[in-house]
């Protein structure tokens, strides 16, 4: 059981790390190739990127013939034209966090959150460690739940019953499809 638990923790904290790694990479290299796309289309069709600039102060109100003017002065700087373009068009040019810090933190937190329910078993044995184990997780679950108030508008008690609620329903899926695996094995 401990050593099905230390791998399961540590498979499942690299598989994590590596996901967000990608996810945040991809992020990353999805907003620099809409910002490139964007700077070529300033660099090759400028009037159209000013007109639509102008269109962007018209919708926020700016009469026609100001928003004109504007858009002209805008165009003056190329640099200051791409941010407004990839604020208004693509939301901004941010592209995510850090991967490195993204892999580091989701690796770290999973493995973290995958041992807990393996700590009993260094301790006990049987049983006695199960049940240990099955409480030790229901506690962490609301634990963090609850603290995910701190973030939220939510209340506490409700935030950490829904965390421990999704916990007993993985942990009882989990269990139920071992249970099933079991009898098919032998």
């Amino acid at each position: 059981m401990l050593t099905a638990g230390l791998s399961g923790a540590v498979a499942s904290g690299l598989s994590m790390a590596t996901g967000a790694y990608l996810a945040e990479k991809s992020t990353a290299e999805v907003a620099a190739a809409n910002v490139a796309r964007e700077r070529q289309e300033i660099e090759e069709h400028p009037e159209e990127e000013i007109e639509e600039v102008s269109l962007f102060y018209q919708l926020k109100g700016m009469e026609r013939w100001d928003s004109d003017r504007l858009a002209k002065q805008i165009s003056k700087d190329p640099e200051a034209m791409l941010k407004l373009l990839t604020a208004e068009e693509l939301g901004g040019a941010d592209g995510g966090s850090n991967p490195v810090q993204a892999a580091l933190a989701a690796g770290v937190s999973t493995f973290l959150g995958a041992m807990i329910p393996v700590i009993p078993f260094f301790f006990l044995r049987g049983f006695t460690a199960v049940v240990v184990a099955f409480v030790v997780s229901l506690i962490a679950h609301f634990l963090v739940g609850a603290s995910k108030a701190l973030f939220t508008l939510r209340q506490w008690y409700a935030a950490g019953l829904e965390m421990t609620l999704a916990g007993v329903l993985v942990g009882g899926v989990t269990y139920a499809l071992g249970l099933l695996l079991q009898g098919h094995a032998g």
